[in-house]
């Protein structure tokens, strides 16, 4: 058997070669550690929970891949998952003939065998209580303990739904020397919008669950184009968003485009089968590659696509928007009042203006550096919430 081009025995001969270890990844393994340890306990009783992971473990599997993700295998940059579990956890895990140290020289040669979506390396302690990297599982127990090297010097920590199996919560960012611990109780989710609850692992209402999800996809793939974007989402049905709207819509579409809107109406077992899924996948892009053009895209909160290269007017009757609450979902981010031109340009103060005079849509903000910010009313504050959920789009 071999893997990325070489033999497995090889493995045998490989040495660690970083002469220092990675500061942050002692440093946030006691916060991490202990979120872990508030859900376990949270969800005790049920079936099959993923085994808690120690400060030590989770220092290991930071480390490894850190210094793994900063190298390249055949000119190839390398994206690799790691999921702290035994293999008799797990219904017919892929199990190598011998067992690897964890290190970065093993990680690197392993990345390319699980660089696809879905496939994770398995780490677990051996007799001796050395970590080890055991082989590959596609099927994970709630609450597994995650870490994805995505980008050098990018790690995301994360663990799966207590139902879903293919989604999962981030727990923890590490890019660099920075640490962005996640945490949903700093944004005040009391009447967040679903899409807000939804990534930090609340589920929603079932008449609005695949819709939400599909938002949650656009959002990741609008990223991804690298060229920012705005989305607005408004109430299927409605034509109170035109009031917001430079008058004509530049490309409005007629009629109105349902691709999206039809895969998700279709049969629960029919979405389970990769043809869905992958038709999916391709309409969510197709969509998503609309933001890129100048103007926002208008989507019905049913994924109805209504046009894009709409341009945002402040509504008739309605106030301009100079303040919004910023708020940031990680540990030691408390939400403030700002200036909507403080979270960046255009986009930023034409999606805040939407979400203030449409208090019933959403707006959707993706910014060329990667930063993402969903704009909605709350009626709680009494003002508009500017949600920054990059990290959790990873």
């Amino acid at each position: 058997m071999a893997i990325g081009g070489a033999p497995i025995v090889a493995f045998a001969e490989l040495k660690l070669t970083q002469a220092n270890s990675y500061p942050v990844a002692r440093a946030a393994s006691g916060r991490i550690r202990r979120h872990f340890a508030a859900q376990s306990t949270a969800h005790q009783g049920v079936a099959e929970l993923a085994p808690l992971p120690d400060e030590a473990a989770i220092e290991a599997m930071v480390d490894s891949a850190f210094w793994a993700s900063l190298r390249q295998h055949e000119g190839h940059p390398l994206k690799v998952t790691l999921a702290f579990l035994p293999p008799e956890q797990k219904r017919a895990p892929l199990t190598f003939g011998q067992l690897f140290p964890l290190n970065a020289d093993v990680v690197t040669r392993l990345a390319p065998a699980v660089e696809r979506p879905g496939v994770h390396l398995g780490v677990w302690r051996g007799v001796n209580g050395e970590l080890h990297v055991w082989g590959a599982t596609r099927r994970l127990p709630p609450l597994c303990f995650v870490l994805e090297a995505i980008a050098p010097g990018l790690l995301v920590i994360k663990h799966r739904r207590m139902q879903e199996s293919r989604k999962f919560v981030n727990v923890a960012v590490l890019e660099g020397d920075r640490v962005k611990v996640l945490n949903p109780q700093g944004v005040g989710l009391t009447d967040a919008p679903a899409m807000v609850a939804s990534l930090f692992g609340a589920e929603s209402p079932a008449a609005l669950a695949d819709s939400t999800n599909v938002l949650i996809q656009l959002a990741v793939s609008m990223r991804a184009h690298a060229r920012g974007g705005a989305l607005l989402v408004a109430p299927d049905g409605s034509e109170r968003w035109r009031e917001s709207m430079a008058v004509p819509v530049p490309y409005a579409v007629q009629p109105a485009y349902t691709e999206l809107s039809d895969l998700i109406s279709g049969e629960p077992a029919e979405r389970q089968s990769p043809r869905w899924q992958d038709g999916l996948r391709r309409a969510v892009d197709v969509v998503a590659g609309l933001t890129a053009v100048d103007g926002a895209m208008v989507l019905t909160d049913r994924c109805v696509l209504l046009g894009f290269g709409a341009k945002i007017g402040r509504r008739e009757g309605f106030a301009r928007v100079d303040r919004v609450i910023d708020t940031e979902p990680v540990e030691g981010s408390t939400p403030h009042a700002v200036h909507p031109g403080h979270l960046g340009g255009t986009r930023h103060l034409s999606g805040a203006q939407f979400a203030h005079d449409q208090r019933d849509s959403l707006a959707l903000v993706a910014s060329q550096d990667g930063r993402f910010t969903v704009f909605a009313w709350s009626a709680a504050a009494d003002a508009v919430l500017a949600y920054r959920v990059e990290a959790l789009l990873l």
